[in-house]
């Protein structure tokens, strides 16, 4: 278990400790990160064409990945909403940010776009096995786990780099208290999922602890559960991205703490834009602050649970 811990949390560390100054520099690892992530995603899917009996395999991964994405979505929704109720966020007056999504549409693309990727390389799978039988999907679970550790050690530059000092966001309190009441709901979400899909509880406490970072949750529930689990744990962090992008526009303003939230990790990404788009920009701190702390707490939390 903890030589597993090092090999995921190490290169989050050391990118963690490397500054950039380059404007430049920035740009090419967020474009560095982006890329990744969907090379991450174009391996998953060559992994799953090696599955038997693909078919009923992808079916019973749907039913899952619903099951899943539905338990865990209300609790989150009801934590969050009793934590809105006794966190009053003062958005100040509502701001038009430039470049930010106009529509729920224009939003939820990119994440359509992740699972086109999937498919294409679940296609791309398919066609492969004819020729070399079983050797692409091994070679796809292998290269899809270094480019996660590359990939680790990006957002671990990019948490450095910011604009936000570590003193800054441990004091954050909103965004804590956001973070916590996401995470602790989460987690009993996939304790109470675990039986409706016969899993044990610390795979089902696995599961849940993504927290919407579906490329990390897909390759390590991948690698300790199967590929099955890897794409229901993709799927259900996904779904929870498109439905944060319906969500946010809704019930900003009223209830923010819910809004910030439910995007998880992707709170200080994907999902950031939106939020300050509907919220303003009085939201950034704490939406950044929550992702920062959930995106910190998911890698040792999946590899602690699936190891017990």
């Amino acid at each position: 278990m903890f030589s597993g811990l090092l090999i995921v949390l190490l290169p989050l560390v050391l990118g963690y400790l490397i500054p950039v100054r380059s404007a430049a520099v920035l740009g090419w690892i967020n474009r560095g990160v982006s890329a990744s992530i969907y090379l991450i995603l174009l391996l998953m899917g060559i992994s799953l064409a090696g599955l038997p009996d693909l078919g009923n395999q992808l079916s019973r991964m749907g039913g899952q990945a619903l099951t899943l994405f539905s338990v865990i979505s209300l609790f989150n929704l009801a934590a969050l909403w009793w934590l809105s109720r006794r966190l009053r966020l003062d958005l100040g007056e509502r701001q038009v940010v430039e470049g930010a999504p106009t529509s729920k549409l224009a939003a939820m693309a990119g994440s359509l776009a992740l699972v086109g990727v999937v498919v294409a390389g679940l296609v791309l799978g398919l066609l492969l096995v004819g020729r070399w039988g079983a050797t692409p999907f091994q070679l796809a679970e292998h290269l899809a786990e270094w480019v996660l550790y590359l990939l680790l050690a990006l957002i671990g530059c990019q948490l450095r780099n910011s604009g936000m000092p570590l003193k800054q966001i441990l004091l954050n309190r909103h965004g804590l208290y956001i973070a916590l009441t996401l995470a602790t709901s989460s987690l009993l979400g996939g304790l109470a999922a675990a039986p409706l899909l016969d899993l044990e509880w610390n795979e089902g406490l696995a599961m849940a602890s993504g927290f919407g970072w579906y490329s990390l949750s897909g390759i390590l529930i991948g690698e300790h559960l199967g590929p099955a689990l890897g794409g229901v744990a993709f799927f259900n962090d996904l779904t929870r991205e498109l439905l944060a992008f319906v969500l946010i526009p809704l019930v900003m303003r009223r209830y923010a703490p819910l809004a910030i939230g439910y995007g998880g990790a992707t709170s200080m990404d994907f999902t950031l834009p939106v939020i300050q788009q509907h919220g303003g920009v009085r939201c950034v701190p704490i939406a950044v602050v929550s992702g920062f702390l959930l995106s910190l707490l998911s890698p040792p939390l999946i590899l602690f649970l699936v190891s017990l």
